[in-house]
């Protein structure tokens, strides 16, 4: 992770360079796109899963094709790339995987059933892979954001975006994750906004 200490305009260039297109819900793009990641770079140091969707409506309304489509990218998803990156991490002696969840995952609500289990699944997927990955020098973290001013819910970033946590808040707590002393772990982040609307 000595990128970390490099100026941030070399970060953003090897950022560019790593994007790739991976639909996290299909298992061999996932392994691909770590296999792809690792042959440009010469391994893998941080995993950051961050694919997600959200459906809402209630339970007999809901097709099994939107519950399947749901928990295929924000569960399955995480376990298909984590899967791939696990023996790559463990070559390198050392590494971080962070999940980026949600506050919904504790805090179920009404129209939320699916997208909701999904987070609490991922909250407890990312408590268990920490404990059996800690001693390989594998830290993992799972950052559970309130309400985020994206396009993610109504397709509109701008609504609440005076109250709403920015999206560069939950990139910084992942940036402080990263920068956090090896001797202890930061396993759950929990992120509201400081005002949120009454």
């Amino acid at each position: 992770m000595r990128w970390l200490t490099r100026r941030a305009w070399r970060w953003r260039a090897a950022h560019e360079r790593a994007r790739a297109q991976t639909d996290a819900k299909d298992a061999r793009d996932a392994a691909e796109a770590i296999d792809q990641t690792v042959g440009r770079f010469g391994g893998l140091d941080i995993l950051i899963n961050n694919a997600g969707i959200g459906t809402f409506g209630n339970v007999a309304d809901m097709s099994v094709e939107a519950w399947d489509t749901l928990i295929q990218t924000n569960l399955s998803g995480v376990f298909y790339c984590s899967h791939a990156a696990i023996p790559h991490l463990k070559r390198r002696g050392n590494g971080w995987i962070i999940n980026i969840s949600s506050l919904a995952g504790k805090n179920p609500f009404a129209d939320g059933a699916a997208y909701c289990a999904s987070k609490a699944g991922l909250n407890a997927f990312s408590e268990a892979l920490m404990q059996e990955v800690r001693y390989d020098n594998i830290r993992v973290s799972y950052v559970m954001p309130g309400s985020v001013a994206t396009e993610f819910s109504n397709g509109d970033a701008s609504k609440g975006a005076d109250w709403k946590i920015a999206p560069e808040e939950v990139a910084q707590v992942v940036v402080d994750l990263l920068r956090h002393p090896r001797r202890s772990l930061p396993s759950r982040v929990e992120l509201r906004p400081s005002k949120p609307r009454k």
